[in-house]
């Protein structure tokens, strides 16, 4: 019995639908696809089949929810921001590339796409605000009408490899309609939502190949080295474990070289972090080495890196003899009472601060000084024009002594309060929390609750220099 519905199963398959209505129809104009889910890496597949129409339009739904998502964690509203829109693509498509079968067929498929979007030969969109689910394909050959109704197909298959059938497949349930008033309706809807899309232009689909394996501008020396990046990771580098020549009277500690690279991955990755170990386990050592790791990757030799140390006055002496022994070059070593001196903290590109916890209190005037100086941007200017930030290295056997706000504080110092890098992006949400729980206990065993809870209801957060009271 014949049927408009298809499922994917054998033969009958997206691609064997496309096959059949385009070489039965020589003379299609337009075609439209809207699809929840597109990948460069299945768009070959459906190539071949267009090489004749003149007019191609792909609309695309991203993924909205993790925008929304991040947006939300900002206490903002998503209403369909372009470049963010813009990116998400990039991002997807990016990592489509990166994870698809290196094949000759597929990364040919691949290039063909971006081409194909560089010369305009495809019109290519993507929807900012909707949860696009649907599925339509839509097929109008030249001089539409009702006598001339052509094609539209809709369903569940996106235009991927396994939607359109081919590979491992899964279940699709589509069907095929030939009805002018169907392809009609179909037709309006998708102009509609194609009005309402953020074009993607060929400049930004190029990155897609600089950016990637299909970068085809590299030397064979420049590879060679990917491929020792990429096997040897970051032990190609600066590698404190491999130096030869440590001054004498230290010893090369397996726990103290885990701790330098540990800890340089996430001053890449967060501009900062705590050195926390116990009194005794050498974190001088460890924080000078991490610095001098730093000196050489920080763009050096083209960019001089200077390091700010901020230290104790009792502790003085013993970081200058460890900094002199492991040969340390450009760092300028002040007290914890002469920060206020500090009049150029833009030139420093490093600071790292021993005995951390002593600034723990945000509304101590030395906090203030020291929160200026880790804020300010540096003089090195990166690739995108913007001024680099500022790396910063706690130091500290005790970083939380008896409240949530010690750590807060410290944290603050090199991370953004409602915007981190890290997996809780508003931070000061989530102190916030900590903060009003830790004081619960003591409002209720109060004698006089209510002047308990006006008084210490509130906390000060001088993030960015400036008071601001937060109410639990």
């Amino acid at each position: 019995m014949s049927t408009k519905f298809f499922t994917n199963e054998g033969s009958n398959t997206l691609i064997q639908k496309f096959k059949g209505i385009f070489e039965n129809n020589k003379d299609i104009e337009f075609f439209d696809a809207l699809v929840g889910y597109f990948r460069a890496s299945g768009y070959f597949k459906l190539r071949p089949y267009l090489e004749n129409v003149p007019n191609i339009r792909i609309l695309i739904g991203i993924n909205v929810d993790k925008i929304i998502e991040k947006y939300q964690s900002k206490g903002l509203l998503f209403q369909g921001d372009a470049q963010q829109t813009l990116n998400e693509f990039l991002t997807e498509t990016k990592s489509d590339i990166q994870k698809a079968s290196y094949e000759s067929e597929v990364e040919e498929g691949i290039i063909q796409f971006i081409n194909d979007v560089a010369t305009e030969r495809i019109q290519l969109r993507a929807h900012p605000s909707k949860r696009l689910h649907a599925k339509i394909y839509i097929f109008k050959p030249d001089n539409w009408s009702q006598h001339r109704a052509g094609n539209v197909i809709t369903g569940s298959s996106n235009l991927t490899e396994s939607g359109l059938g081919s590979g491992n497949n899964n279940y699709e349930f589509n069907v095929v309609l030939n009805d002018f008033t169907d392809v009609e309706f179909a037709s309006k809807e998708f102009d509609k939502l194609w009005l309402e899309g953020i074009s993607i232009l060929h400049s930004e689909v190029e990155k897609l190949k600089k950016e990637t394996y299909l970068n085809d501008t590299y030397t064979p020396f420049e590879v060679y080295i990917k491929f020792l990046i990429e096997y040897f990771g970051k032990s190609v580098d600066f590698d404190p474990n491999s130096i030869s020549d440590l001054p004498k009277g230290f010893k090369r500690l397996s726990y103290q070289i885990d701790a330098v690279n540990e800890g340089f991955m996430l001053l890449q990755k967060h501009n900062g972090f705590f050195l926390a170990d116990v009194v005794g386990l050498g974190k001088t050592v460890v924080g000078t080495l991490i610095a001098k790791k730093f000196f050489y990757a920080n763009d050096f030799p083209t960019h001089i890196t200077n390091t700010l140390i901020i230290v104790p006055p009792a502790l003085k002496e013993n970081w200058v003899e460890t900094l002199e022994s492991f040969q340390l070059h450009n760092y300028t070593i002040v007290t914890n009472g002469s920060l206020h001196k500090i009049n150029d903290s833009e030139k420093f590109d490093l600071v790292i601060i021993d005995e951390a916890h002593k600034f723990r209190n945000d509304t101590a005037e030395a906090y203030n000084e020291l929160q200026k100086i880790c804020k300010t941007k540096t003089k090195r200017i990166l690739k995108d024009g913007t001024k680099a930030d500022k790396k910063v290295i706690l130091i500290s056997a005790t970083p939380l002594n008896n409240r949530p706000e010690d750590i807060a504080n410290q944290v603050y110092l090199f991370q953004d309060a409602k915007d981190s890098t890290l997996e809780i992006s508003n931070l000061q949400h989530f102190f916030r929390q900590r903060i009003c729980s830790s004081l619960r206990p003591k409002m209720k065993s109060s004698k006089t609750e209510d002047d308990n809870i006006n008084s210490k209801n509130n906390f000060t957060n001088r993030k960015t220099g400036s008071s601001q009271s937060i109410k639990c």
